[in-house]
């Protein structure tokens, strides 16, 4: 069905196509795709509620509604925040109908804080409603968190960073406290918002990141190093992190300076990077398709637009790693991250969800995108299916699935190549092939009228050729057509300008 793809694209597009494939992953058996774009506000994080998706804007405390792919024009909620470094609209998760959001609060939009402040709503399918306060903490123009996640026992948890205050939960010595550090309280912690501990987890300098295990229910979590040392942990309840005094793996002297704030424990990171990479958003895969990303852990960065894999250890309370220099759970600055990186160009993310549907999203604040991971396989056997659909480019030229052109090529695929044994194969080897680069060509032709119009001058002859298709009824036809098809359209798109570039050469 898609012979032009491969003439018209992968031959006559090859060089275009290299300039716009970010973001990318390494992996042959995953792709990614623009799910949302043109956001604006810097989003930050989201979350689902069923299968639509709300997601905050963080300058001007807005909530959003996605359906479908499709970003609703009327916000569901509106409040003022104070948005000035790293306040502002924060942290939003949801059980059930019932939705929570952590933002600085402020009189008015841009005006002086009234601190960090978790709310509870409830979700009528078109805005959040009943608002009633459940936190509240302090806030500073820094290193206020704010990513809140859903324990497999329907517990809330949320993080908030040291807010550049150093007290006991900072484990700061008692002899050094003074003045107003003396009082600080609910600071450098994670909450469990409905629990009976005050403090699930202390010693936290600055965190963009928190994530359920799908099967042993364990809470992980990203934090950010000073200079150095950016951590992944593995967050057990009255977990110590060790901030102020130790990022990174501990030494015996930095142990020895830890002064213990009642029975919190402190624990290694579980991975840690020497150089600092700024890790984010970070979720658990479990794809409905495939199951060899069962054990695998995706955290995303801000720093690099980097996208890692971990792979989880056999007790899942650790990672293992094939490169020795990564074995004992550290990056240095000298050493390689190709075996940790699984994708790039996803500029800076700040968070990762496991949809409904066990697709990966990521939410890229500096990009304005939220991006969809799936396998492939998904897309291959949506496209080979009996309800056909799947030509991505061909619908963002001519504008619409119904268009006659589009129509054309799905019956030419589901009447013809489907219909033979070489066809099938031919369909089912193209698709890895097609879907590598067609969702980011289609979503360029979306975004540029100019482009989609080159590509439409360009395809069109090659679609009237392949209507000769519609004559293929056997093994042999198919063959026989199919490769004169080929031929007439490698001499038309290659031939042509080969031969023209030639006399042209030949008369200057």
């Amino acid at each position: 069905m898609k012979l032009l793809i491969i003439i018209a694209i992968a031959v006559v597009l090859l060089i275009p196509i290299s300039g716009f494939a970010e973001p990318s992953l390494n992996v042959q058996d995953l792709v990614v795709e623009k799910y949302v774009s043109d956001l604006c506000c810097m989003i930050t994080t989201m979350t689902f509620v069923e299968d639509d998706i709300l997601i905050l804007q963080k300058s001007d405390g807005v909530v959003r509604l996605i359906q479908d792919g499709v970003l609703q024009d009327k916000p569901v909620l509106d409040v003022n925040v104070d948005s000035a470094g790293e306040k502002g609209m924060l942290g939003i998760t949801s059980v059930g109908s019932t939705v929570y959001l952590y933002y600085t609060e402020a009189n008015e939009d841009g005006g002086e804080s009234l601190g960090n402040r978790i709310y509870k709503y409830e979700w009528t399918g078109d805005y959040l409603i009943n608002p009633e306060l459940l936190k509240e903490l302090p806030s500073n123009i820094s290193h206020n968190g704010g990513v809140m996640v859903v324990g497999l026992d329907e517990q809330v948890y949320a993080v908030i960073g040291d807010t550049l205050g150093y007290g006991l939960l900072q484990n700061k010595p008692l002899e050094w406290l003074e003045g107003d550090d003396i009082d600080l309280k609910n600071n450098g912690v994670i909450l469990q918002l409905e629990g009976e501990n005050p403090y699930f987890a202390m010693g936290i300098r600055n965190s963009f990141g928190l994530a359920i295990d799908p099967v042993t229910g364990n809470l992980w979590a990203t934090e950010n190093g000073d200079d150095n040392f950016d951590e992944i942990n593995l967050i057990l309840e009255k977990f110590n992190s060790g901030w102020i005094v130790i990022m990174g793996p501990a030494t015996e002297s930095e142990l020895a300076s830890l002064p213990g704030y009642k029975d919190y424990i402190y624990d290694d990171p579980k991975f840690s990077w020497e150089q600092s990479v700024a890790p984010t958003g970070l979720d658990f895969a479990k794809f409905q398709e495939i199951n060899n990303y069962d054990n695998s852990l995706f955290v995303g960065d801000c720093n690099t637009g980097n996208l890692y894999k971990f792979e989880l250890n056999e007790n899942r309370n650790g990672f293992e790693f094939t490169n020795s220099v990564l074995q004992d759970n550290v990056v240095n600055k000298d050493e390689s991250l190709d075996e940790i990186i699984i994708g790039t160009g996803f500029g800076c993310v700040t968070d990762i969800e496991r949809g409904p549907d066990g697709f990966l999203y990521v939410v890229s604040l500096s990009e304005g995108v939220i991006y969809r991971i799936l396998p492939a396989q998904t897309i291959t056997n949506s496209t080979v299916s009996d309800n056909g659909g799947g030509c991505l480019i061909a619908t963002a030229t001519y504008g619409s699935e119904l268009a006659p052109q589009v129509q054309q090529l799905r019956e030419l695929r589901d009447n013809s190549l489907l219909q033979t044994e070489s066809g099938t194969n031919f369909m089912t080897l193209f698709n890895d092939f097609y879907y590598s680069f067609s969702p980011v060509i289609a979503d360029y032709e979306r975004e540029n009228p100019v482009f989609r119009e080159m590509v439409k001058v360009t395809i069109t002859p090659m679609i009237t050729s392949l209507s000769l298709m519609k004559y293929a009824d056997s093994e042999s036809s198919v063959l026989g057509i199919g490769i004169s098809l080929i031929v007439l359209n490698g001499l038309m798109y290659v031939g042509l300008p080969i031969a023209g570039i030639i006399t042209i050469r030949k008369r200057f």
